[in-house]
């Protein structure tokens, strides 16, 4: 299995832009979050690895998302499960077509998305935090289709039904997850 150490080397061997390394971060958090909160606590190292390099191709290879991650992560004998599971967040949106199965590869699925929006939301705060955000701010973020447009709504919405959450449930535990390690993704983020 690749350490957390290693994970982090690949990364960044293909991803420089301080964007893309901030959200592999608070990926890596959430889905920490995700496996204590949903009692997979003795995988949290593994579903953190996950969302660390599920993106790990999108900087170089945009037109090859979750297809080239697959060739790459092999290529430095990255385990199959990590592989499989990084490229099923691209399922029905990507060439590669792995359905997210295991309850992590549905919460990567719904919360890859989903962090990109509330990450924005919480820019547009005045404190520029998650810390303070609620439900009902982010709600109205989400229904404004202008809004961090890249966003895909409907990828968030078909991640909460294939979780059997509400699309409410899903939103404040990803805040919640989110206000986890903000602290510590900042202060990483400063010494990019």
């Amino acid at each position: 299995m690749i350490t957390r150490e290693e994970a982090w080397t690949l990364l960044t061997q293909y991803n420089k832009e301080p964007f893309h390394l901030r959200h592999a971060l608070t990926v890596e958090g959430v889905m920490r979050y995700f496996a204590r909160e949903l009692g997979y606590g003795d995988q949290e190292e593994y579903w953190g690895i996950v969302g660390l390099l599920h993106d790990l191709d999108f900087e170089q290879y945009p037109e090859q998302h979750c297809v080239k991650s697959q060739e790459l992560m092999r290529q430095h004998g990255v385990d199959e499960s990590i592989i499989r599971a990084t490229a099923s967040h691209g399922y029905g949106l990507t060439g590669a077509d792995i359905k997210p199965e295991h309850q992590m590869e549905k919460v990567l699925f719904a919360a890859d998305e989903l962090s990109g929006l509330i990450g924005a939301a919480a820019l547009m705060r005045p404190s520029k935090s998650v810390q303070d955000m609620e439900l009902k701010s982010l709600k109205k973020k989400f229904k404004d289709k202008k809004f961090a447009a890249g966003c895909n709504r409907d990828v968030i919405k078909k991640g909460a039904d294939d979780l059997g959450w509400t699309l409410d449930e899903l939103m404040e535990k990803t805040i919640a997850a989110m206000r986890v390690d903000e602290a510590a993704i900042n202060e990483a983020c400063e010494k990019l």
